[in-house]
C-alpha cells in the first residue's frame, strides 16, 4: 500500500467536530464507489462528519465544489473522480481542466481541499489507485483535506 496516510500520519481525531463534503464524479461508477469508500473511511476514522454529492464526471466536480463553497456549510472538501484515456485527446482536456479548476478554488479560497481525480491510461490502473487495499487514493484525498484543515486551524490560532 502506497498511501499518504502512511507517509503523512494525521493527529488522532484530526477531524473531530469538522464537516466535509465529498464531491464525486460518477463516470466510472464502480471506481467512484471504491474511492468514496476510502474517503469516507478516512474521514470517519478521523472523527469528521461528511456529506456526499454526486455529479456525472470529473469535469463537473469543480462546478459542484464552487457551488458548495458558496454555502459556507463545510470545513473541508474532498474531490473524487476518474479520467481514463480514450481514443481522442478529450482525456487531456478533462484531466487538466478539472484538476486545474480544483487547485484554483483551493488556492484562491484557502480551502482544505483534497484532490483525488485519477488520471490513468486504463481501467486496471484506475483500480490499483482506487482500491482501498491498494493505493486508496480516495482515502488519500480525504487525508489531504484533513491535513490542510489541521494546518488552517493552527494558522488561525
Amino acid at each position: 500500500m502506497d498511501s499518504y496516510g502512511v507517509r503523512f500520519p494525521l493527529p488522532e481525531n484530526a477531524g473531530r467536530g469538522l464537516s466535509f463534503l465529498i464531491v464525486e464524479g460518477r463516470a466510472y461508477p464502480d471506481i467512484a464507489d471504491e474511492m468514496k469508500r476510502g474517503a469516507i473511511a478516512a474521514l470517519e476514522k478521523a472523527g469528521a462528519s461528511h456529506e456526499v454529492i454526486a455529479v456525472p464526471s470529473a469535469m463537473e466536480v469543480p462546478v459542484a465544489m464552487a457551488m458548495a463553497i458558496e454555502t459556507g456549510r463545510f470545513d473541508g472538501y474532498v474531490a473524487l473522480g476518474c479520467v481514463i484515456r480514450g481514443q481522442t485527446n478529450h482525456y487531456v482536456s478533462v484531466a487538466n481542466e478539472s484538476i486545474r479548476a480544483l487547485a484554483e478554488l483551493a488556492v484562491v479560497d484557502a480551502l482544505p481541499l483534497g484532490i483525488g481525480i485519477l488520471t490513468v491510461e486504463n481501467e486496471a490502473q484506475a483500480w490499483i489507485r482506487a482500491h482501498v487495499n491498494d493505493q486508496d487514493r480516495g482515502g488519500d484525498a480525504a487525508r489531504a483535506a484533513l491535513a490542510l484543515s489541521d494546518v488552517k486551524a493552527k494558522l488561525n490560532n
